[in-house]
């Protein structure tokens, strides 16, 4: 599956390695518009987590994870407006992306609005 491209096996071989391994797994599932590859590559720049730090590609990735309704994209992308990381500070579209996490029962989404 790794050989034929397969977004998902690039994922999951990304969760199995570790530093500039996974991130480089995580960006060849994530170019294919996986969710969760996105989200994960997101996080990842968003702390400099073995790739240079850089909010705005952060920021778009994780975006574009939370607009498949991919529930921790979405949880990521509620802290960031929450926290203004890379983002402008702005309470309502928090929320708005806590909910839509919790709606999915996403455990911490739900925390964060209580």
């Amino acid at each position: 599956a790794l050989e034929q491209d397969h977004a998902e096996a690039q994922y999951w071989r990304g969760q199995d390695s570790r530093g500039g391994e996974a991130v480089r797994w995580y960006r060849l599932a994530a170019e294919q518009g996986f969710a969760p590859a996105q989200s994960k590559l997101g996080a990842a720049y968003l702390d400099g987590r073995f790739i240079r730090r850089d909010s705005s590609e952060a920021v778009r990735l994780i975006r574009l994870a939370a607009e498949q309704g991919y529930a921790e994209a979405q949880f990521l992308l509620g802290g960031m407006y929450d926290r203004g990381l890379g983002l402008p500070k702005d309470g309502d579209e928090a929320v708005r992306w806590y909910r839509l996490a919790a709606e999915q029962g996403y455990q911490r989404a739900e925390q964060a609005l209580r």
